[in-house]
């Protein structure tokens, strides 16, 4: 008897065989990284509840592949959470101000409690430095993703050639 197909590992399973069925429906590597880059520095954006509807407003006005940018979106909301605390960090850092006591627990749990009015008046200036910190390291995200991807998404599409229609 012979032997049954080899498994398939688990990263092969759920990003490479996801990210090969891409490549073969039409859509390029280059865009691809684009995609993947773009989306990250967007799913990083440091408000809770905005990055869906930020990757699709972004993902049409640039013509990305919706359901990569929504998956990738969802697969880093770990990390999301926590550069959140770091934005807000080097926000205040660019701002010249001293570091505020600050804990992500208790952001989420005074907008739940307070009145929305209040909850501006206690976290207004750390939503500027987190959106300050999160805005000045976009360029640096896009770029640093965009230039290790692109390769790595060309070498995967030479492994399994784009169908033309």
């Amino acid at each position: 008897m012979p032997d049954p197909a080899p498994r398939r590992s688990f990263w092969k399973r759920r990003l490479g065989e996801p990210v090969l069925a891409l490549l073969t429906q039409g859509v390029t590597p280059d865009k691809i990284a684009a995609t993947l880059a773009v989306g990250t520095a967007v799913s990083l954006f440091p408000f809770l509840g905005f990055t869906t509807l930020l990757n699709v407003g972004v993902g049409f006005w640039l013509r990305m592949n919706q359901p990569l940018l929504q998956a990738l979106n969802y697969l880093i909301t770990p990390l999301h959470l926590v550069m959140i605390f770091v934005y807000v960090r080097a926000g205040e850092k660019i701002w010249g101000v001293h570091e505020q006591p600050f804990s992500l627990v208790e952001l989420v749990a005074s907008f739940r409690d307070l009145p929305f009015g209040e909850f501006l008046h206690r976290f207004g200036w750390t939503g500027v430095h987190a959106f300050t910190g999160w805005l000045f390291s976009v360029p640096f995200i896009v770029s640093g993703l965009y230039a290790i991807l692109r390769p790595v998404m060309r070498r995967l599409s030479r492994l399994r050639p784009l169908k033309t229609a």
